[in-house]
Formats: structure tokens, C-alpha cells, sequence
């Protein structure tokens, strides 16, 4: 006698229309690949019947595609028909790549990982600290690496929300003179950080999360009053924090929650009456346990080759710089040194 059973899936987070295809093609091609399955598909929700046997190579393809998707976020046509030949189950799917470097999977079919010496040890960082300063010149992927740490987690619900936080400079605390409502005021800043999440997140997913801050993307000054417990928070451009706002942001950080600061502290964009905060917290912070600190190099940066030319340059400018005025004040003291002191003059005594 058949035994006929029954299995449902829920496709939570991911779009029916990429699972089954358009015009449900991709499930009238697992239809094909098992046609003794019946898969009667409504929305979100997927249901498979069947002789127990077949039904449980059917149930463990679906359940390969789904964690893909999970993975990735989605999946080309090329890639799904890829698996449906081979019958692969998810660890076959994922294919080698459980190496030290590997973070995630990005849309496109991407694979996100630590590329530099200096990412390497912002992952390592991160993975033994609660908070992590990534520090060092553009184009070295730290804000990118601390956007990739955060999704993962995020995936891999191990959190349950993140915060991508940037200090508007430009806009300084007169946000409300600019035109349309927060996030429109504020968009311009936070670009780089949208671009790295479309990296990662399919574009379905990511609209729903921002909808339902599960991520949340604001200025920094909107996170006093704030506890930022059981997630991932981000701020980026952290030389742009006073020190006040950066005393204000760390003091945010609830049970559960991880931190990664990046900045460049050669690039202050501050007025000259206002300190960086990131110099201070850098100062004073050194040394705490829980707290790591990665320097970035300019051999970290993973932009055009000639990225790595320029700031080689200007370094080699600020080093002269400097030179010059620690010898320009070494001088000044020597000279004050060597000049004879002045004896005051008593004006009641007669001059000789």
C-alpha cells in the first residue's frame, strides 16, 4: 500500500514570485523533476503531497532553495536550474566556500568575504569584542566589512535589529530647514550605507525591513534616549562625532548588543571650535577589555589601484607637514633658551 504524506513550508521573507518563477516556471520545473509530488502553491505558503519517499526528495530540494535564497537573498535561473540537476542538499549547494574569510551571501549571487589583511582583522575583532573601532583612510571596506558582520547576524537570527548611523555634518543640527520629512532630509548622507545593504539583502527583503525597522538608517543625533540592546549598530564616519555625541552614542549600548565604529581620523570634517570625539574615545578607551581596535592601511584598500597612490601621497604631505612644525617649534625653543634673561629695571634707581 502507497502511503500518501504531507508537508507545508511557509516561505517567510521571501518573494513567491522569485521562488516559483515567472509564470511559475521554476515550480512547474520541480513539478516536472517529481511528478508524483503534488505542490500546490498559495502566496507564501507551499504544500507538498505524495508517496512518503519521493515526497521526502521533493520536501529536501525545496528545503535546499529555500535556505539559498535565506543565503543569498536570491537566485538566478541559471543557479536554480543548477541545483534542480544536481539534487543537492543545502551543505552541497553552498559549495566551498565555510572558509575563515567567508561572511555572507550577497544578491547577484555574490560571495562577501574579507578580501584584505586588515578586514581579516576586523572580522577577528569583532568576533572576540562588543565593540570594535575600525579605524583608517577610505577605500578599505570598513564600513562595508561592519555591514556585512551585521546582516549575517541578522540572517542568522542571532540579533534582531540593526542601526546604520551616520553624524550629518553638512546638515549640522538644522535638519529641519532642508526640504520632506526625516527621510528625505537625511537620505544624501546615509547613500553609502543603503549601497552597501543592496549588496547584500534582495531588494524585496530589504524594503520590508526598513518599513518595519528591522533596520533602521538615521542621523546620529537621533539616537540620545536610545538603548540599543539585542543588535547590531553601526556608526560610520565616527570622526565626524563630537565628543559629547560620542560619549551619548556608546552610553546607548544595551545587553546583547554589538558596536562597530569607523571613521578616519585624518579626515575631520568638524568646525574648528568642535573636537572629535573619536580621537578622545580612542585615547581614553585603549586597553578596556571588550573593546578592540583595528588600524586600516593603505594596503587595505580594495578601490582603484590608484586610491592606494593618492593617499600614500597625502600622507607623504601631512608626515612633511608635521615635520616641519615640530622643527619650526624645536627652533622656537632653542632660540628662547639661548637668549640672555632680561634684568627689570628699577625705576626708582638712577640711571648710571
Amino acid at each position: 500500500m502507497i502511503i500518501v504524506t504531507e508537508h507545508s513550508f511557509f516561505l517567510e521573507e521571501i518573494s513567491p514570485l522569485e521562488f516559483y518563477g515567472v509564470n511559475n516556471t521554476r515550480l512547474d520545473a520541480l513539478k516536472a523533476k517529481y511528478p508524483h509530488v503534488l505542490f500546490v502553491a498559495r502566496g507564501n505558503d507551499l504544500t507538498l503531497k505524495g508517496p512518503s519517499q519521493e515526497l521526502s526528495l521533493a520536501r529536501d530540494m525545496v528545503e535546499s532553495l529555500m535556505d539559498e535564497f535565506a543565503q543569498r537573498g536570491s537566485m538566478s535561473q541559471h543557479r536554480f536550474q543548477e541545483s534542480l540537476a544536481a539534487g543537492a542538499g543545502a551543505e552541497a549547494l553552498r559549495g566551498n566556500i565555510d572558509d575563515e574569510d567567508f561572511i555572507l551571501h550577497g544578491t547577484r549571487g555574490t560571495i562577501i568575504r574579507a578580501k584584505t589583511a586588515g578586514q581579516r582583522e576586523i572580522l577577528k575583532a569583532a568576533a572576540e569584542n562588543d565593540i570594535v573601532f575600525a579605524l583608517g583612510p577610505a577605500g578599505t571596506g570598513k564600513t562595508y566589512m561592519g555591514v556585512a558582520l551585521a546582516v549575517r547576524a541578522l540572517k542568522e537570527k542571532e540579533i534582531k535589529k540593526i542601526f546604520l548611523v551616520r553624524p550629518a555634518v553638512e546638515a549640522g543640527e538644522t535638519l529641519g530647514f532642508l526640504p520632506g520629512d526625516l527621510k528625505e532630509k537625511v537620505d544624501p548622507y546615509l547613500r553609502p550605507l543603503y549601497d552597501a545593504l543592496e549588496d547584500m539583502i534582495h531588494f524585496d527583503k530589504l524594503k520590508m525591513y526598513l518599513e518595519k525597522n528591522i533596520i533602521e538608517i538615521a542621523p546620529l543625533a537621533y539616537m540620545r534616549g536610545r538603548t540599543l540592546g539585542n543588535c547590531y549598530v553601526i556608526l560610520d564616519e565616527a570622526q565626524n562625532a563630537t565628543e559629547m555625541q560620542f560619549r551619548m552614542f556608546l552610553t546607548r549600548l544595551g545587553n546583547g548588543g554589538k558596536i562597530i565604529i569607523t571613521g578616519d581620523d585624518s579626515q575631520i570634517d568638524l568646525p574648528r571650535n568642535q573636537r572629535s570625539g573619536l580621537l578622545q574615545a580612542k585615547r581614553i578607551l585603549k586597553g578596556v577589555p571588550g573593546i578592540g581596535f583595528v588600524r586600516m592601511k593603505p594596503t587595505d584598500v580594495v578601490r582603484h589601484k590608484l586610491v592606494r597612490e593618492i593617499i600614500a601621497a597625502y600622507k607623504k604631505e601631512d608626515d612633511e607637514k608635521e615635520a616641519f612644525q615640530q622643527n619650526r617649534a624645536e627652533e622656537g625653543r632653542a632660540q628662547h633658551r639661548n637668549v640672555a634673561p632680561i634684568t627689570p629695571v628699577d625705576p626708582q634707581q638712577p640711571e648710571a
